[in-house]
This record gives structure tokens, sequence and C-alpha cells, in this order.
């Protein structure tokens, strides 16, 4: 019983102390505002190396993975590429789908591991947000960080691919930072 009782308190203050969120290795928060209308919403979240090579999928949009892409080759055409999707089993690509989210602010948290659950050593890496506008509109946020340094907010840049228009409203407000 008391045993019990010790390791209640451990985890108790092991969560309040914020321990558990410390795990986190980076995080990217955005506004997102979901667009009427066909061919839009679609979104995806990834982390790659400083050389371009796809690390670890955080979120994508559960259209788009389930094999929308090959319905809609527009729909996040960068992700679709470096994620590699096509060899992806059913398993794999639930875990890392979900539905389009409602409107409002969002957090992905990248937990430093790459798609197995291999931890990765500190070092460079980018955090990539991808959102599909309208059709073949697109808009790509990158954030290098770099692991290993502390806490750091990351400088976000912007790349809008064909002519967004008003659905560029779709995603703001990013930003990123190393945890660690």
């Amino acid at each position: 019983m008391n045993r019990i009782f010790v390791l209640c308190v451990f985890l108790t203050t092991w969560a309040l102390t914020g321990a558990a969120a410390q795990q986190a290795a980076a995080e990217l928060t955005f506004s997102f505002t979901r667009q009427s209308g066909f061919a839009s919403n679609q979104f995806a979240v990834w982390i790659e190396d400083s050389q371009g090579a796809h690390i670890k999928t955080l979120y994508a949009t559960r259209f788009t993975a389930d094999g929308g892409w090959k319905r809609r080759p527009t729909s996040i055409p960068l992700w679709v590429k470096q994620s590699s999707i096509s060899g992806m089993t059913k398993p794999q690509i639930d875990a890392l789908t979900g539905a389009t989210p409602k409107s409002g602010t969002i957090t992905y948290r990248w937990d430093g591991a790459d798609s197995r659950g291999a931890p990765l050593p500190a070092g460079d890496y980018v955090l990539i947000l991808e959102g599909t506008l309208r059709n073949d509109n697109q808009v790509v946020y990158r954030a290098p960080i770099r692991l290993g340094q502390g806490p750091m907010a990351a400088e976000v840049s912007v790349e809008y691919i064909g002519k967004p228009g008003s659905e560029s409203a779709m995603i703001g407000n990013v930003t990123a930072r190393a945890l660690r």
C-alpha cells in the first residue's frame, strides 16, 4: 500500500512539474481556419534533417494520407513525395493521420525520435508545415531548429505556390521552437 502511495505521489509531482512536457524536443504552433468548398484544408507537419531527408511525420490530414493524394495529386504534394507514403502500410498511415481539425490554434510536438522511435542526436533539423489552400495553391512553412542547445525560438519562413487568394488565411501565425 505504501509503495502505491509513493508511486502516485511521484507520478503526480512529475506531471505537475512539467517533466512529461520536457520530453518533447520541438514544437510547431499555428492558427488554422477551415476553408469552405472543395480541394482545401489539407495539411501535414513533419521533420527533416538538415540535408532534407524525411525523419518523421507528426500529422497529415486523413483524406490525403488515406489515398486522396492519388485522386488529387495537388493535395500536399511535397509531403506526399518526402514521406514516401506510397510505401507505407495502413497501420503506419493510421498512426500519423487524423480528421481535419476544427478552426483554432494547433500545436504539434516532436519527441526527438525518428519514425521508428529511435532517438536522434543533437543537431540541425527542420520543422515543416505544408498546406493545400485550394486546388494547386500551396503554402509551405519551414523552421530550422537546433536540438541540444536548450530552448530556442526558430525563425519561420513561408513560401506560397500558385495564387493563394483569400485561402491564405487557412494557416497563419506560425511559430516554432526547440525545447531542448
